[in-house]
């Protein structure tokens, strides 16, 4: 099973990475589970400029913008 963090404070875009993370689960039929980050020290815990932030089994795979489905499934597989 996957662990996929969502890193900000619950912005729109934070939202909309995780709706667009969960789309691309949901359509490659993977198991994951999802965990919103919104405190800042924990979030600094990653190498991350700016949110929103993906984290996908530990490692931080993107950050400051929302990625392309494409992108997405990549990081996945």
């Amino acid at each position: 099973m996957l662990n996929i963090k969502i890193l900000g404070g619950g912005c729109p875009n934070c939202k909309k990475l995780e709706e667009v993370t969960r789309k691309v689960v949901n359509r490659l039929g993977l198991q994951a589970e999802f965990e919103k980050v919104t405190d800042m020290k924990k979030i600094m815990e990653y190498p991350i400029l700016s949110t929103p932030g993906l984290v996908v089994n530990g490692e931080l795979v993107c950050s400051g913008r929302i990625p392309h489905e494409t992108e997405i499934e990549g990081w996945l597989q």
